[in-house]
Order: C-alpha cells, then structure tokens, then sequence
C-alpha cells in the first residue's frame, strides 16, 4: 500500500506516502497547482498534496500560495502545514493550532562534504567524538541535516544560518527513532523538540512548536 506511515503526534498529523502511481491517479483528487516539468517533481507535488487532503479532507489545497522563501502556506492559517519530498517518498505534518516543520532525507555520502556548512563546532565535535561512527557517520549526518532542515522549515521565513542560529543539543544517540533538543536563536530564542525515525534509508524528522 501506498500509504508508507500515518500517525497522530500530539498536536500533529504526520503522513508520508510511497510513491508508486502514475500521475492520473492524483490528478483524481488534486489538481497540479503550478507549472512543472520534471514528470517525477510532478508526481512529487501532486503526492505532497494528495496527502493533505489524506489527513484532512476539507483542506483546502486551492488556497495554497507559495511565499518568497518558497515556503507553501494558507493565506488565512486555517492549517499549519509542511511538505518534504525525497526520492519516491512525500511527506507531509499538518496541525491545526502549532507551526510545523518536516523534512525526509536519503541517506547518501554527498552529506559529509557539506557537514561543515551546517554543523558548528560545538556539532562537530560531538560528532568526531561521543556520535562517532555509531551505525556510520553518514548517517548519523544525514540524521543532523534532515533535523536542520525540519527547524528551517518550521521558521519559514528563510535566511537561516544552519551553523549558528541552529544548535542541536548532545542526545543519547539512538539512530533509528528518538527525540533531539534544539535551540533555535535567530531574532529569538525557541528550545525545540526535534522528533526523528529511520526507514527503508531514509531519515524523516518533523518540528510542532509555537
């Protein structure tokens, strides 16, 4: 089934779907809202929609415009929304009172040429040392990044330093589902619970916080 992982999560509904259709099975039920080319981009964007209208059946997706920072929203914020995809995956977290923010990530090698673009010091150093090679490095960098990138998806207004207004807190490591303290500290200062799990190579991480 299609239908890859469906759950409540506090104030949040988390869906991620296994993309295995062609598009006219989604053109059934949502439209294709903007001009795409790429057909696989397409069937990306019709799945992450198709999803909101899964957790929610009266969500109106007609309504979705897309700001500067390229982050898709409701005018009116009926729904607090995010969309991630990867690969033949989608993912979506929706809640109706808490910002939101998810990310779904393949685990690949390319991570570790970047991780000194999104880690700080304090980051790497955990890594070299107490989150050294625990199941490999690649993943466990991958499992940083997917979490950065659900907190920059939760602020949504873009211009976010990974490195410094980003801060992910020392973890009892566990690489395949856990929780991670964070502290977001560009303008403000928010302390943020990251939630992550580990399937099929890929790391899906998702922030619900005001």
């Amino acid at each position: 089934m299609p239908l890859f992982y469906d759950k409540i999560n506090g104030n949040a509904k988390i869906a991620i779907w296994h993309i295995a259709e062609e598009k006219n099975f989604f053109l059934q039920k949502v439209p294709l809202q903007r001009e795409i080319t790429h057909p696989h981009k397409q069937l990306q964007h019709l799945a992450g929609r198709y999803l909101l209208q899964h957790l929610y059946p009266d969500f109106p997706y007609h309504l979705i415009e897309i700001a500067d920072t390229r982050k898709p929203f409701l005018p009116n914020e009926e729904y607090h929304f995010s969309i991630s995809h990867c690969g033949d995956y989608a993912a979506v977290i929706v809640s109706k009172d808490h910002r939101v923010g998810i990310d779904i990530e393949l685990v690949t090698p390319k991570v570790e040429k970047i991780k000194h673009k999104f880690l700080n010091e304090e980051e790497i150093e955990l890594v070299n040392g107490q989150w050294s090679m625990v199941n490999g490095e690649i993943r466990l960098l991958t499992l940083l990044w997917c979490c950065k990138e659900a907190v920059f998806k939760w602020y949504g207004s873009g211009e976010v330093d990974f490195k410094d207004d980003i801060h992910l807190q020392p973890f009892d490591l566990n690489v395949d589902e856990g929780i991670i303290s964070c502290e977001f500290v560009k303008d403000e200062k928010f302390s943020l619970n990251i939630q992550y799990i580990f399937f099929d190579g890929l790391y899906l991480a998702w922030v619900a916080a005001n």
